[in-house]
């Protein structure tokens, strides 16, 4: 098994220096932890969803195996990939979906970045609604796993990373654009 050290040292680097909305990570362990954000959008709860759904327009391209987000595609449904495709027959495949209520949530089993080279589990949740009125967008993150995979020191990034595509996701929603 080959390791990709260029990706995993980018992904933390890069995620040292981004300023992004951070939620605080929780129930961070030696076997795992949560990263959640959860806030107001201003749009209606169908325009979330229709965001949620396009991820390679939100998804940041410096996050990719590829360097490209045009090269992410999702197929929201029950056992659809998050792939991403370049080159000569290059492929990984980020997660599979395993919930679809349209209009409300996606979620996939994802173990994004250096988590998959880990055998970490993640769940990726993504959903909107309507609380006291105003559209919510929420985004969470699981990953479990085992206890020698250095959660503790992995999670503050993993959270950044997260934060920042949840930043660009709301931009899109709010915008029409995630820069």
């Amino acid at each position: 098994m080959t390791t990709n050290r260029p990706l995993s040292a980018a992904l933390l680097a890069l995620a040292a220096l981004c300023t992004t909305a951070r939620a605080d990570t929780s129930q961070v362990s030696a076997t795992g932890f949560i990263s959640s954000f959860r806030e107001p959008v201003q749009a209606t709860p169908d325009a979330a969803w229709k965001a949620i759904v396009q991820l390679p327009r939100w998804w940041s391209g410096e996050h990719t195996w590829s360097g490209s987000a045009a090269n992410l595609s999702l197929d929201a449904q029950a056992g659809g990939c998050w792939c991403e495709r370049w080159g000569e027959g290059q492929s990984v495949m980020h997660g599979q979906v395993v919930l679809v209520q349209p209009g409300r949530v996606i979620r996939l089993n994802a173990s994004l970045g250096p988590l998959q080279d880990l055998a970490a589990n993640g769940v990726l949740t993504l959903a909107t609604g309507v609380s006291d009125g105003q559209t919510m967008l929420r985004m969470t993150y699981r990953v479990a796993g085992n206890a020698d995979a250095g959660f503790e020191k992995l999670a503050p990034a993993v959270d950044k990373v997260i934060g920042a595509q949840y930043k660009r996701l709301k931009a899109l929603i709010e915008t029409g654009k995630a820069d």
